[in-house]
């Protein structure tokens, strides 16, 4: 399979993850992007830049069916921006072997909280 078709097959399985589960897009990107010959902390500063547009997408659709709690949201994404911001500032300061090795530990703390 080609690396273009690989691109679209993660970006649909990102989409879907997003749509479905509201989040999560970005779990199905790093593993299919570490593939790619980019350094660690591009890949992940990449994977946030696709992944945007996608969770824009799903945050709309489910806006517009009156899904989306604005009110509920607010706090978690005020805490969210300043957490983006802190881990933007921290971005080619983190070596790429610590990066793995929190982004395996997001991983696994989310699926059992999820089992739970």
């Amino acid at each position: 399979m080609n690396e273009k078709w690989r691109a679209r097959i993660a970006g649909a399985g990102a989409g879907l993850a997003n749509g479905l589960f509201g989040g999560g897009g970005g779990m199905v990107f790093i593993p299919v992007m570490s593939r790619s010959k980019l350094r660690q902390q591009k890949l992940y500063a990449t994977c946030v830049g696709v992944i945007f547009p996608i969770c824009a997408v799903s945050a709309a659709i489910y806006f517009w069916r009156a899904d989306l709690s604005i009110q509920t949201a607010l706090p978690y994404l005020l805490g969210g921006l300043a957490g983006g911001l802190v881990g933007g500032k921290l971005y080619g300061k983190v070596s790429a072997k610590w990066l793995k090795w929190i982004f395996a530990a997001f991983l696994f703390y989310g699926g059992v909280k999820y089992l739970l």
